[in-house]
């Protein structure tokens, strides 16, 4: 759990970047995947892409992750493309020379990443189902039955989803 300081009056957590780590991974690791699943980019640059990636939702989540309320800052945290790149994506991208060009032909035009303490998961599609990559098997009690982002945008869901399948090598 993170530790809690005082700053200006106010509690803010104060999270170490271990806090995050299998959760940016399992992130990290998905999108990469799915950069090696057409060919395109060497394993040196997926490398540099993992890298830049780790580095950028790091810095990215540093103050909006609370281990003790997982779904607050969700919608922050969600990587999204949906037709427009995502900019996290697009800057580890182009730490390997890809365009945005070539990012949407290399990777899904929609595509949703959910990265939370506690769960990694993503929706490929409007309509997709929702996978679960990575799951902590000790999310605190608290947090259970809150609408999440994810919650929510199943809730509102006008048609059945559809199924895909989703394919990781390694």
């Amino acid at each position: 759990m993170s530790q809690t300081q005082r700053w200006n009056g106010s509690c803010v957590a104060s999270c170490s970047r271990a806090d995050m780590v299998p959760e940016i991974a399992a992130a990290v690791g998905f999108v990469s995947s799915l950069l090696r699943t057409r060919g395109c980019v060497s394993e040196q640059q997926l490398q540099v892409f993992s890298g830049a990636l780790e580095a950028a939702l790091t810095e990215h989540y540093k103050h909006h992750w609370f281990p003790e309320k997982p779904f607050k800052g969700s919608g922050y945290r969600c990587i999204r493309i949906n037709h427009k790149m995502d900019p996290i994506i697009s800057k580890a991208a182009c730490q390997i020379g890809l365009s945005l060009q070539q990012l949407y032909q290399l990777l899904p035009s929609e595509l949703t990443l959910w990265v939370d303490p506690y769960e990694v998961s993503y929706r490929i599609g409007e309509d997709g189902s929702i996978c679960v990559l990575y799951e902590a098997s000790a999310a605190p009690v608290s947090s259970y039955g809150m609408l999440t982002c994810k919650n929510q945008m199943m809730l509102g869901r006008t048609s059945p989803p559809k199924s895909y399948m989703m394919t990781v090598s390694s």
